[in-house]
Order: C-alpha cells, then structure tokens, then sequence
C-alpha cells in the first residue's frame, strides 16, 4: 500500500462571515431556532444534503455563494444577531452567580459511552445518549460547571436501510472528525494533545477532541492514532460493536482513559458522575492514583474515590449491565492488582454481588455501586425495579431500604420544540419556558393560548411531517430500486387531517413494537374507517445481532406494504434525532407498549407532549408518574404485571385496541361548528401544563445538583480534609466492623403487652446486644415492625431506634425503645443492628446488618 501523507483543508470564509466557524463549532446553535435559521438559509438544498452539519455545509457551499452572502445586508444583520445572542449567552447566566453557597472548586465530569446531541454528530445509539445530550445541555443553559466525557467513534453507530423483504441491514458511515462541530485539543506548542492509556504489554496513544455545548465542554477520545496497532485504533471505531473484549477495553478508554484525560486537560473534577456501569473502571483509576502515587492502602484509598461518586443505572433489563468473565477481566487487569497490592481475588469482589459466589461474572453496575457514594434509577418506578435487580448487593437488607433512589429523567425542551410552537410559546408563556422551564407557573398560561392558535400551529406541524415522511419513504424505496409507479405512491402516502399516532424506538422485544399488530384485522378496521381514519408512522433500529427485533421490524413492514393500508401505515428507516424531531412535532399520539417493568424511563413521550401530542402508553417509566397529573393521555391497563406473558399481549393489545375505538379516534373527530376539537385542544392543553414544567432536564440536572453532585463534593472535601485524616479513619473503621461483625448478634428481645393495644397507643421494647469487641456507638439498634404477609414475614416495615445506656456487661448491653401503634390489624416486630458512623454516606453503605 502506498504512504499517504496527510493534509487538512478549511473553509475559506470571507472576513466578513468567519463568525460562521464560531457558531459552527458550538452546540449551541442546535436548540436555538434562530441560529438554525442562519444556517438554512445559506443553501436550503445543501443543509438538508448535509444532515443539518454547519461545519460540511461551510465546506461544501460554494465560494460565489459565501461571496454573495457577504454582501446580502438581511443575512449579515441575521447573522450578527446570532453572534451576539451566542456571545451573551456564553459570557451571562453562570451557577456560581446563584449559588454562592456552592464549593469553590465545584466541578462535575459527566461520563458516558454515548451522547446524541445532534444527528450531525453520530456517536449515539438512543436513548441512554440523547439522554446524556439532554444533561449536558441542561447542565450548559443553568451554567453548572460541568464537562462531559465520552468517546469519538470513527464509525459512530449503524445506518439502517430494509432489503426487499422487510430484513433489517445495516452499514457503518465514517465519521469525518474535520467536517464535525469539533476541535481536537492542542497543547501549549499548538501539537494534538494526546494521553496514553495503559493496556496489557504496551500503552495505547489517544487523541483528545473537544465538543463545545454551549457552556459545556464535551472531551471526545479517539484511539485513531498513527501510533497505535490496527486492533487498538479500533477501540473507538463503533458504538456497541465488537465482542466483550472490545467492550472492556472501550470501559477501560471511557473509565481510565477519561481520568487521564482530565489530568491533561487540567481540570480537576470534584465529582464524577457515571452514565450506566461503562464508566465504572474510573474509580479504579483514580484509585490507583491514590495507591501508587500518595502510597494509600487500597482499601482506604476506596473511601476518598467513593466519596466524590456517583452512579446512575439506565436499564431493568439484565442483557443491558454489562458482565464479564473473570477469565476476560484477569487479562485486563492482573497487573492492575499487582499494582495496587491486592489479590485478583480481591478484585473480583467488587463487581459481584455475593462476593464470595466465584461463579459469578464481574459486572460493571456492581463495581459502580460498590464504588459510588450514590446511586440512582430513572423514574421511580425503575428505582423500586433496581432495588430488587440489586439487592444481593446488601443482603438482609430489606429490598425498599436498598441505597438505590431515583431521579426521573427529563428533555430539554427547547431540542425538540417546533418553530411554530416555539413563537406561539413565546408570545403567551414569555421568555420563562426558555429560562425556567420548571417553574410551573409560567406553564399555566398554556390555557390562555387561543384554542385556534394552538390547533393550526398543530396542524401545520402534522403536515410537515407528513411532508416529511412522503419524502423520505420515496427516498427508501428509490434506494430499493423500486419504479416509478412505486414512488409515485409513496409520494402520495398519509393525510394531512387524519389522526396521526406515532411510534419510534429502539426495537428491543421488551418495547413490544409489534402489539398493535395482535389482531390485524381490527386495526385495519380503524385505520381504513373513510368518516375517521387512522394513520401510523413508525420508526426505529434494532441492535444488528437481536435477530428478534429485526423480526418485529419485518413484521411491520409487511404490514405497512399490504395494498390497503399503505397510504395509513408507514415504515421510516434510519430513525435519528432528525426524524424524532419530525415525529414529536407533528403526530397527534405517542404510542409506547413496554412490558411493564423493562422501561427504566423512556423520554420521546416526554418530547411529544411538550408539542401537545398525547401519550398513549402502558403504565411504565415515566408514565407512572405523569399519568395521573391529569387528562394529558391514555394509560392502557392499570399497571398490572403478568406471569402469562401471551396473555399480557392479549389483554392489553385488546386494550389499545379499544381505546382508540371508543375514546381516542371519536374524541379527535368530535369537532364543532368551527371545526375544533375541543375536547382533544383541551387535553393538548393539560399535557402541555403538566408534563412541561416537571419531565424537563433543568429539574432533572438541578436534583442531580441538589441530591447528588454538592452532597458528593461536600463529604468529598471532608474526607480529604488534614491528609485525608477521616477518609483514613472511616476506613479503619470499616474494616474493625467487618472484622468483629460476626461476633455481633441479638441474645434476646422482649414487649409489654402486645394484645388488643389501641391505635395511638405504645408499647416499650427492650433487647440485649452482644457487641463483642464494639461499643454501641458503633452500631445503631433498630426495631423493625408492620403488617405481616401471608408467611408471617413483615413487609416494607417501619423503623424505630432503640438507645442504650452504654453500659454494659461483657459486651452485652440492654437497648430500649417504643414502638407505636398507627394501624389496625396483626402486626410483628423483630430487632436488628447496623453499623453506624458519622462519616457514612448512607446507613447500608458497609453492607452489613443482622436480625434477631
């Protein structure tokens, strides 16, 4: 092969537009309509060719056109407006302003495998990465200092097209890092910054890149690097590609790697935030930091890294936490142990929940919780699913006190708004749905927005994405070299009256893409009724190995081709940020069909209704808790869960079906003399103000602030305070309770009277500890108590602390307490310990306890 030298090439701007490649470079532009504006206009055709991509469209317009622009009065007044809207914004509006009770150095680094923050930029798969989009750019308009790390991959993720017979193929675009909203980090000498990462028998060269959203840094790690083996420049060529080997060491890049990145960069993080289990080897990073580089015990050096932790779980689906075989682990990080003064043994332990279960595979959410101060689910829902996912973690500990709380997920607003709901928005609501899109009483004004206004801004919308969609399916069929006749068709495909519902995801079989199909009779009967039809735009991927999922694509697009319904039922492929945003916009109905409990959170339904659509969903994630805020949707079932899973389909597939027969489809028809509906604007109405100020990233990143990131930094400095001298303390104290915590146990516990007690009434408890080599300071002594099930077992009991004199008589002392008595019926009660400590980050953080 021949040697290539290689070259770069940049636009070449007037002087009067180069403040072009500034706005370019900044995410910020993505949610700001105005700015999008600037771009599209420049070469409408050439905008769309480029997938909405500032920087390739700068490239590719040609140089009469630039020239022309340079001297077009209207685009230079527009273009100075962005710049200095861009200007205001990055210079105006900082946290610390607000929050002068913050620590000084407050800093968080946000880690994720993913983030989708445009289409332009393809290094997302779905949700878990539009998620993390959504933080970063939430994190940039409230100012919180915070950066983002994640990967740059060469291939990003898959481009889906359907063959012929509805089978799902994929291909793997090349990301072109030069024509992307990015720059690649120089150091002092204007050379590409690089870290090396430490792998088994030699170091991997990276390159660090920069993404700026707005005020948030995003640092992108390429191991595309000229130095590096062809495996090793492969570990950043796909999202979620490869086998579980490439999956180790993209953790190792994202975890260790983005700790390393940090140190180069400069930037001393004071709380590191895990997005899912992926990033998790960064604790061990910053560990061995501690170990190696200040000579801590490992175990100590534990407590400093947990402290400045935190760790959010994204999946109640076993296949989504990722899992390695300990055989896989060893040859990642033998050396590693060997460096830390631990056994491989050791090692093991912290991502097993029975550490002492050596058949057990090495999980990467394990090691997160085991290593993170915090941990949080998604909606409250999946917070109750992951407690019991994980409670062998603690085990004994009873499942609704296991240290996993949540925090429901969010959208930025502004992202996924349409222009015409943006400008109605801000002429009624003002300026707060843009800056305070929590604040529940700007939301209100919704119900002074003209029911006609909000209907034509509506319709108009649908009629875009039907637009849209006619486009687009042409465009997939011309791929397919289908004939004129077939294009024809799709040009001609959905109407722009009809009721529209859509339905686009990832196509995990858990998300039950294909229920609407259970009686495909039945739905054609909807869909085709002349006097109120019934239309379906669907879209999604499914992973190139779930064989499954590609069914239930095939499965729809059979169903989509069938000659009657193709002008009702569509198929788009390659579903991105760009054709989410079509959807959320302009359909009538968000459907979602989950197999209640598997969806963590879910957030396209939060997009839809912040548009005025209404959600039409299984009462899971999200939904739970947003379905009874008022008439904003439809629930199919009452939450019910199912051991029957054919009869779950069966059951709530007919539920559906009778939703949209006898409330949705004569709700949408049901219009007046003026031709409104209503009924249906009303409800529009109710989704707007009850879903908008609640289910929006500025909550959600301000929770994270409030309940995780400060909490984090604050015990972070306390321990690291005087030489770390109560990080060190705790952690002998940690291992005192693990070493004498066998010799704990419950002699005896007695009650007064305990028959026919009237409520409000109490009774005294006392019980005899032995506590051995422990002091009932260390310890905090429970009384457990509430109804008893059908085993005679209490279920989610109530606690009461018991006190002790602190006398005792070898070893043994005398608790005493009350318990008092709230509800009627046979109760029970039983006495348990804990370790207790000043300094613990929650009372089952040492994963100890035992029961009389």
């Amino acid at each position: 092969m021949a040697t290539v030298s290689k070259f770069t090439v940049v636009p070449c701007l007037p002087e009067r537009l180069e403040v072009l490649l500034e706005i370019s470079h900044n995410l910020w532009w993505c949610w700001n309509h105005d700015a999008i504006d600037l771009f599209h206009r420049m070469d409408r055709i050439l905008w769309t060719k480029v997938r909405q991509n500032p920087c390739q469209l700068l490239g590719e317009i040609s140089q009469l056109r630039l020239e022309e622009l340079a001297q077009d009065d209207s685009f230079l007044a527009h273009m100075d407006r962005v710049a200095e809207k861009l200007q205001d914004y990055m210079a105006t509006n900082t946290w610390a302003d607000k929050n002068k009770e913050a620590p000084e150095d407050f800093c968080v680094a946000y880690m994720s495998a993913e983030f989708g923050l445009h289409e332009s930029l393809r290094i997302y798969s779905g949700g878990l990465g539009v998620l993390a989009g959504d933080h970063l750019k939430a994190s940039s308009d409230l100012g919180l200092p915070l950066v983002g790390i994640g990967l740059l991959y060469r291939g990003g993720y898959f481009s889906q097209y359907l063959s012929t017979d509805g089978w799902q193929q994929e291909t793997y675009p090349h990301n072109d890092f030069y024509n992307m909203s990015i720059t690649q980090e120089r150091d002092k000498t204007g050379t590409p910054l690089t870290i090396s990462v430490p792998y088994p028998e030699r170091s991997v060269t990276v390159y660090v890149w920069r993404c700026q959203v707005g005020r948030v840094p995003l640092y992108l790690l390429d191991c595309d690097h000229e130095d590096n083996s062809p495996a090793d420049r492969a570990i950043t060529a796909q999202l979620y590609g490869g086998d579980h080997e490439t999956r180790v060491r993209q953790e190792i890049l994202l975890g260790m790697g983005g700790v390393l990145a940090m140190h180069a960069l400069g930037i001393q993080p004071t709380t590191y935030h895990m997005n899912e289990g992926h990033a998790a080897f960064m604790a061990l990073q910053r560990i061995k930091e501690l170990v190696v580089g200040e000579g801590m015990v490992f175990d100590k050096a534990i407590e400093t890294v947990k402290a400045g932790s935190v760790f959010t779980t994204h999946t109640p689906v076993p296949a989504g936490n990722d899992m390695f075989e300990p055989g896989l682990v060893g040859r990642y990080f033998h050396r590693y142990c060997e460096e830390v003064g631990i056994s491989f043994e050791h090692f093991l332990r912290l991502g097993r929940q029975n550490p002492d279960d050596t058949h057990e595979p090495f999980c990467m959410t394990v090691l997160a919780l085991r290593l993170s101060s915090g941990a949080n689910g998604v909606s409250k829902l999946h917070g109750e699913v992951a407690r019991g996912m994980w409670s062998l973690t603690w085990q004994g500990v009873p499942e609704n006190e296991v240290p996993i709380t949540s925090i429901t997920n969010g959208v930025h607003t502004r992202s996924y708004i349409s222009r015409d709901l943006s400008d109605l928005y801000d002429r009624y609501l003002g300026p707060g749905w843009v800056n305070s899109p929590d604040d529940h009483s700007i939301w209100q004004r919704i119900d002074e927005v003209p029911d006609t206004e909000l209907w034509r801004t509506h319709e108009r919308r649908r009629e875009r994405l039907v637009n849209f969609s006619r486009h687009r399916l042409a465009s997939q069929y011309e791929n397919r070299g289908a004939p004129d006749t077939e294009l024809k068709i799709c040009r001609e495909v959905l109407n722009p009256d009809a009721l529209t519902i859509g339905f686009a995801r990832r196509f995990a079989t858990y998300k039950r893409a294909a229920l609407i199909l259970r009686d495909p009779e039945r739905l054609e009967r909807i869909l085709t009724n002349p006097a109120r039809p019934v239309q379906f735009i669907i879209a999604g991927k499914a992973h190139p190995q779930d064989a499954a999922g590609k069914q239930l694509i095939r499965a729809l697009q059979h169903f989509a081709e069938t000659p009657d319904l193709r002008s009702c039922f569509v198929f788009l492929e390659d579903y991105d940020i760009n054709v989410a945003r079509y959807m959320v916009q302009g359909v009538d109905c968000w459907l979602n069909t989950p197999r209640r409990p598997m969806e963590a959170s879910g957030t396209s339904g939060m997009k839809a209704s912040a548009n005025g659509a209404l959600n039409i969903s299984i009462s899971d994630g999200w939904w739970c808790e947003a379905e009874h805020l008022g008439p904003n949707g439809w629930s199919i079932g009452r939450g019910e869960q199912y051991d029957d899973l054919a009869e779950q389909d069966r059951v709530e597939s007919e539920a559906l079906y009778e939703l949209l027969e006898k409330e949705i489809v004569p709700i949408f028809y049901d219009r007046g003399s003026d031709d409104l509906p209503r009924e249906w604007i009303f409800r529009m109405k109710t989704a707007i103000r009850t879903i908008g100020p609640v289910f929006n990233t500025y909550r959600m990143v301000q929770e994270y602030t409030d309940r995780c990131y400060i909490p984090s930094t604050l015990r972070r400095e306390t321990l690291r305070a005087n030489g770390r001298k109560r990080g060190i303390a705790l952690a002998d104290w940690k291992q005192k309770m693990h070493a004498h915590w066998h010799s704990v146990n419950v002699r005896s516990f007695e009650a007064d009277a305990t028959e026919n007690l009237p409520v409000g009434a109490s009774f005294p408890v006392s019980a005899d500890i032995h506590l051995g080599e422990l002091t009932p300071k260390d310890v905090t002594v429970e009384m457990y108590f509430g109804a008893l099930d059908s085993h005679d077992q209490i279920k989610e009991g109530m606690v009461a602390e018991m006190k002790s004199d602190g006398v005792g008589t070898e070893g043994v002392y005398r608790f005493v307490g009350a318990i008092r008595c709230d509800h009627t019926g046979q109760q029970g009660f039983t006495v348990r310990l804990i370790p207790s400590h000043p300094d613990l980050a929650q009372k089952h953080e040492t994963t100890l306890i035992t029961w009389a």
